[in-house]
């Protein structure tokens, strides 16, 4: 983004992409809401969870955790195996979106792997491209759409209808079917594709979610990059 452009065009046009999945994010908030009070969290401290932490599954994990009087350390690890992936997408838009320091600590707190799907995929199609502001944007429209539904959650947690019954654990796959079957544009694509989510799925009898998703995604990488480096004398040589 030119230093002239202005900011809060592309912040908007981020924010603005992540509206849809706010029917998908809303319920677990407060179904996270309702697993902290039950867990002996105040109002308060459900809400500032959600606040300085911003991240649903270890949300619930640390939740469940507090409840079962579980040790600090072994908290702070689950939590962190759990988000581990959050690694993968770190990397990836550092290749592709120059930071600031500043910047970085910024995205790093905000970006869930909702935003970063979104953001990697229609960040390019943006007039200004992909830019901090549209990536800010993205991330602080989950962020705000979250935080006011577990609040609303710890406050009014008992009287709202279970989220599994209204199966809208189906919205987040299905977004990132969404996001993942445009990027298959090649027969290289789509092996890495299918490798991965073997792996993925291999991986997961034995391995916490957050740990599965970065081994897979790494070797993934290495995957595609092994193969195109291999392909790539032929093509030139075409």
């Amino acid at each position: 983004m030119s230093p002239t452009t202005p900011f809060f065009p592309p912040f908007w046009r981020g924010f603005r992409i992540m509206i849809p999945l706010w029917l998908g994010v809303m319920p677990f908030a407060v179904a996270y809401a309702v697993t902290a009070r039950a867990a002996g969290l105040s109002v308060w401290e459900t809400t500032l969870m959600s606040l300085t932490t911003f991240a649903g599954a270890s949300q619930f994990a640390a939740a469940g955790m507090f409840g079962a009087h579980a040790s600090a350390v072994s908290i702070v690890v689950t939590t962190f195996l759990l988000n581990a992936r959050h690694v993968l997408y770190g990397l990836s838009l550092a290749r592709q979106l120059p930071m600031s320091a500043a910047q970085r600590l910024t995205a790093a707190q905000f970006l869930t792997d909702e935003a970063y799907g979104m953001v990697i995929v229609n960040g390019p199609k943006d007039p200004a491209g992909l830019t901090y502001p549209f990536l800010l944007g993205a991330a602080l429209s989950l962020y705000a759409a979250w935080n006011a539904t577990t609040l609303l959650g710890a406050l009014a947690g008992s009287v709202l209808p279970d989220p599994e019954a209204l199966g809208v654990g189906v919205i987040f796959p299905l977004a990132f079917l969404g996001l993942l079957v445009p990027l298959l544009v090649s027969r290289l694509t789509l092996l890495v594709a299918a490798v991965s989510g073997l792996g993925a799925w291999a991986l997961s009898q034995v391995l916490p979610g957050g740990l599965v998703i970065l081994v897979a995604g790494v070797g993934g990488a290495l995957l595609g990059a092994a193969l195109l480096t291999r392909l790539q004398p032929a093509g030139e040589g075409a």
